[in-house]
């Protein structure tokens, strides 16, 4: 799915980076993307105020389908990081029924739909105008949490290794 390839790709680009700036970085590189389907059509970032107020009014009282692709890659112990390992995740989302003009352009003033997929966010203002998610929120927020705990088991690196907290695994 092309969320899985973009997400794969920026997770490349940046362990590239890593390897020629800090060549001993010792972890995982997570890279992801993710996009909005509504009626079939795919929407990534709207970009511009114009394009966010037809998406929002086109969305009001709808559900659709936040696809997240991740991608993790290994650069532990002086791993070249390989081919990787990947995921595609989706949760869907039913906006409120009742959102008026005067607060669709109240939220894109505020700048916060622009440069996210489907116009909308979960953890900030966007939140309001959420009736429901069916699936993980995590997805929606833009890296889903179950997804990367197992792909970074998958890559042998257990979960509680992420937790920056004393007594944490390591």
């Amino acid at each position: 799915e092309h969320v899985l390839l973009l997400g794969r790709r920026k997770a490349a680009a940046v362990a590239a980076r890593l390897a020629e700036e800090d060549p001993a970085f010792d972890g995982l590189v997570i890279g992801g993307d993710s996009m909005f389907e509504l009626d079939g059509a795919i929407h990534g970032k709207p970009g511009t105020p114009e394009k966010a107020l037809e998406r929002w009014r086109q969305q009001r009282g709808r559900t659709g389908t936040l696809w997240s692709g991740h991608w993790l890659v290994d650069r532990r112990g002086g791993h070249d990081g390989g081919e990787g390992v990947g995921a595609v995740k989706s949760a869907e989302v039913t906006f409120v029924d009742d959102l008026g003009d005067d607060e669709i352009e109240a939220y894109i003033a505020s700048g916060e739909p622009l440069q996210v997929a489907g116009a909308f966010t979960i953890d900030s203002l966007g939140g309001a105008f959420i009736e429901r998610i069916d699936g993980d929120p995590s997805t929606v927020i833009g890296i889903s949490l179950p997804v990367v705990r197992a792909l970074s088991r998958e890559l042998g690196c257990p979960w509680p290794g992420f937790w920056n907290r004393p007594g944490a695994a390591s």
